[in-house]
């Protein structure tokens, strides 16, 4: 059955639909011998060869769906031009070749998925699943309760305003503070900037809940298959109506806390 050339790389496990669509254009993809650079172009994986970089795309891979606690100091990519480590040099005698759903910056550290099931990744990745994503973080000095309220009701980046979030203050110091920051959106350094548009200094960072999954007692640099339950759960969280999306300006409504407290708002 004919389907689209980037569709049936990302099911192959090679990278993610967007990615595939970068791969055809820069020349990098053929179809029985002859390099293929239109989006539009479509191909049967049952009958056809299809190649990326010359190699062989393997239709039929092990599908593998892999939870790390990923340390800081890696790299969240499949390759890195100052040849930093990679998240995938934790993964040994890996079956299959995997690749990171969504990214955490290079001295973030805490949960990361990783999968060679392209459509799968595609579905989480998806702004329309909103999917939420809890991190720890510890913060250099105390934090007062203005300054949670401020994250939770949103703050305003020079990318827009950040959704109302979910915020608390976790465990309290002498010289730092944790706090806990629950968001559906996915921003570059969202809980860093959203940190410092609060004058909040981050020491730490850490992802401890993406959806339904917990980190746990995983230790830094290990993993994990997920069970065929933790799959589908995360997938069939349901899309987010295109009338109740969430903008910038436009919260969609939901309980806010801060501190502890509820704000006593209604998003």
């Amino acid at each position: 059955m004919l389907e689209r050339l980037q569709k049936i790389i990302s099911a192959a496990g090679i990278t993610s639909r967007r990615a595939s669509e970068a791969l055809i254009l820069n020349g990098q993809v053929a179809v029985n011998g002859v390099v293929v650079t239109e989006l539009g172009s479509k191909a049967d994986p049952a009958k056809d060869i299809i190649t990326v970089d010359g190699k062989a795309l393997k239709i039929n891979a092990q599908r593998l769906y892999i939870l790390l606690n990923k340390p800081p100091g890696y790299i969240t990519a499949l390759k890195d031009s100052q040849n930093r480590p990679l998240v995938t040099d934790l993964l040994k005698d890996m079956p299959e070749r995997v690749y990171p759903v969504g990214r955490l910056d290079y001295n973030t550290e805490g949960l990361l998925l990783l999968t060679n099931d392209g459509e799968w990744a595609n579905r989480l990745m998806h702004p329309s699943h909103e999917i939420e994503k809890e991190y720890h973080v510890r913060v250099r000095g105390k934090v007062i309760d203005q300054q949670l309220k401020r994250m939770a009701d949103g703050v305003e980046l020079e990318d827009g305003m950040t959704a109302p979030a979910v915020v608390n203050l976790v465990k309290s110091g002498e010289q730092n503070d944790w706090i806990s920051v629950a968001i559906h959106e996915g921003r570059n350094r969202q809980v860093r900037r959203m940190c410092e548009a609060v004058s909040l200094s981050v020491v730490r960072l850490k992802r401890i809940r993406y959806g339904s999954l917990m980190l746990g007692t995983l230790r830094a640099g290990q993993f994990r298959y997920l069970t065929e339950a933790e799959v589908r759960q995360l997938a069939d969280i349901p899309v987010v109506p295109e009338s109740e999306k969430r903008t910038p300006r436009e919260p969609r409504k939901k309980i806010v806390r801060s501190g502890g407290k509820s704000s006593g708002r209604r998003q």
